[in-house]
């Protein structure tokens, strides 16, 4: 993500302006009475906003950044007497951009090892509870409502409805929340889901416990799911369209 791109940082300067100490003299009272200087206003207090979380996520990542040089070397710039040359600037925010990147990378890389053990540990104790199989690849599921009949194979599209959670219970993904089942190539998602789906009928409703190599792996599905998250879905099987064959030549 670049935080500071050269196209915006005069303008997103304006918005720490007000981190300042307060002056000797006392402030002007802001007038908003008309539309253009609300709307004057507006952008400002939006630029504000950018830049507060800007400097944020660069706290966050040991790279804080001092207000009162940003402040000034804003103020000089808009007064001709800039101490750094425009190339040079260009050169230095690419250098703290990259400085970020490195900073997050390190950072989902410590993540990823910290949610794989987690992980597996869960799985562990989880295949010992109650109810709960566990397939040869990993994948361990329980049935919370059985159902009869035809199971859906790989090429197949089918309809759900689902909720996807992370081991701590939080809800990263529901169709039930967006009130639409999902329709898909059982072939064209995570290889859990294709795999276990296939196990249900028409009716059924499952919990599965998918395994990081079969949901997302290492790298994880960015911003949503970090690396080598083990996933937990509630699945409920609605309806399965049957993939049919492209005819052969000289079938009738």
């Amino acid at each position: 993500m670049r935080f500071f791109k050269p196209t915006v940082v005069a303008i997103a300067l304006l918005s720490v302006m007000g981190c300042q100490e307060p002056t000797k003299q006392e402030e002007k009272a802001v007038v908003l009475d008309t539309e253009i200087q609300k709307q004057a206003y507006g952008l400002g207090a939006s630029i504000g906003m950018y830049m507060e979380r800007n400097l944020e996520e660069h706290n966050k990542m040991d790279l804080t950044l001092d207000k009162s040089l940003i402040i000034r070397g804003f103020t000089d710039s808009m007064d001709g007497k800039s101490q750094i040359e425009k190339e040079d600037i260009q050169a230095l925010l690419m250098n703290l951009d990259q400085a970020m990147k490195a900073k997050q990378q390190e950072q989902a890389l410590v993540s990823a090892e910290a949610s794989l053990a987690e992980g597996q540990k869960f799985l562990d104790e989880n295949a010992k509870q109650d109810g709960v199989k566990v397939t040869d690849s990993g994948i361990q599921y329980s049935v919370l409502t059985a159902a009869e009949g035809d199971k859906p194979a790989a090429t197949d599209t089918v309809k759900v409805h689902y909720k996807g959670t992370f081991l701590n219970g939080e809800t990263f993904d529901s169709s039930y929340d967006r009130g639409q089942p999902a329709v898909f190539p059982l072939n064209r998602v995570i290889a859990g889901w294709t795999e276990g789906v296939q196990l249900m009928s028409v009716g059924a409703k499952f919990k599965f416990t998918i395994p990081s190599d079969l949901a997302y792996g290492p790298n994880g599905n960015p911003p949503s799911i970090p690396g080598n998250s083990v996933l937990q879905f509630e699945i409920e099987l609605l309806e399965i369209q049957k993939h049919e064959a492209a005819a052969q030549v000289g079938d009738k």
